[in-house]
């Protein structure tokens, strides 16, 4: 295609490998203990992160070699098999119920979360769609409601779930696709207003939505129930200091803090290695997300700017609110951390997504 392809861009493959390697240190740290209360094996998250981590290795140095522009003749085609896992998902006996949410298609232990597969489907279809036609986005009807329906569409689908966490995700990156192609200020505010009377209205509607957010606004006025978590949480942050209390020494992994090993792992790490330790970790998220979006600057072409941009948000909407929950500043929704929290096909998917993104790079201008 005329395209001169270089080597990758090494300070987002360091960041990436850096940040995968502390999550499966950290992953062991925070789940030796649950590990072998559940299962009789202090190994058993451990051996299922290093197996999808060597996966989605794999996946990624594929995925790297393959030049971008054959993933624009499968948009369309990802997308339909997005909506109808999305669907099949929602149906007695096929889809798995974990955490209170029918979000898994799968057998026993090993399943996919078809809103992890949408995040990326949702953005090779925004990419292509806008890329191939950018003039129109600035206007309302026949620019901006279109990508904005097909959104909203995997999103109702995903609440119907519910998972308010991946709908966020997938709803910012989208978004963030939208304005990157164009799209007028006024008619994203105007949209966002009414964004946030519908959220408004959704948290009213349903009562645990509504405790979450008082809890979360005051986590010590139910400290047993709603609040639990957020608390814990910062038990476990505050105690961590400047250098932490030392790698395994955690205490809030003893069954106190929920979920250790996923949701608020950044909360053991920070227990653990300290604000040194965190601050390593945001760091290298800094720098992968502004290697990520230098790759969409520096993109060859549209598409694949808006595809480098959809991802680097995915990435950077999601790293945001894992911490903001952790750190009490979000209420709880149930999101992991990208890359170092455990997780079995969310984790291959991230990896394949990152490779994409260094693909793009490898035909930077």
């Amino acid at each position: 295609m005329g395209k001169t392809r270089s080597s990758p861009d090494l300070i987002l493959l360091i960041c990436t490998l850096s940040l995968l390697t502390i999550g499966v240190i950290m992953v062991y740290s925070a789940s030796a203990v649950l590990s072998y209360h559940d299962f009789g094996d202090w190994y058993y998250y451990l051996k299922r992160q290093l197996l999808f981590a060597v996966l989605g290795i794999l996946t990624m140095t594929a995925v790297m070699n393959v030049e971008y522009s054959v993933w624009k003749k499968f948009a369309k085609i990802a997308l339909i098999i997005g909506f109808t896992l999305l669907v099949l998902v929602l149906i007695p006996g096929i889809g798995v119920v974990r955490g209170g949410a029918r979000s898994w298609l799968g057998i026993s232990s090993f399943g996919i979360q078809p809103s992890e597969f949408m995040k990326m489907c949702m953005i090779l279809f925004l990419s292509k769609m806008l890329s191939e036609d950018q003039g129109k986005i600035t206007h309302f009807t026949k620019g901006l409601l279109p990508p904005l329906g097909v959104m909203g569409l995997a999103f109702g689908l995903i609440m119907l779930q519910p998972d308010l966490g991946t709908g966020a995700v997938l709803c910012g990156a989208s978004l963030l696709i939208i304005y990157a192609a164009g799209a007028r200020t006024a008619h994203l505010a105007g949209l966002g207003m009414i964004g946030v009377a519908g959220l408004v209205g959704m948290i009213a509607a349903a009562p645990y939505r509504l405790k979450r957010i008082t809890g979360f606004l005051d986590p010590w006025s139910d400290p047993l129930g709603t609040g639990y978590q957020i608390i814990q949480s910062l038990y476990a942050i505050g105690p961590g200091g400047l250098v932490g209390m030392g790698l395994g020494a955690s205490r809030q992994k003893y069954s106190y803090l929920p979920e250790p090993q996923t949701d608020f792992i950044f909360a053991i790490i920070s227990e653990e290695l300290g604000f040194i330790g965190g601050g390593l970790v945001l760091v290298l998220f800094a720098l992968l997300i502004w290697r990520g979006m230098r790759t969409a600057i520096m993109a060859p072409d549209s598409f694949s700017s808006l595809l480098a941009t959809g991802i680097t948000g995915m990435i950077a909407v999601q790293v945001i609110i894992n911490i903001g929950v952790v750190i009490g500043m979000f209420p709880v929704t149930g999101i992991t951390l990208p890359l170092i929290s455990y997780g079995g096909s969310s984790l291959t998917l991230m990896l394949a997504s990152i490779g994409i993104l260094l693909n793009i790079s490898r035909y930077s201008r």
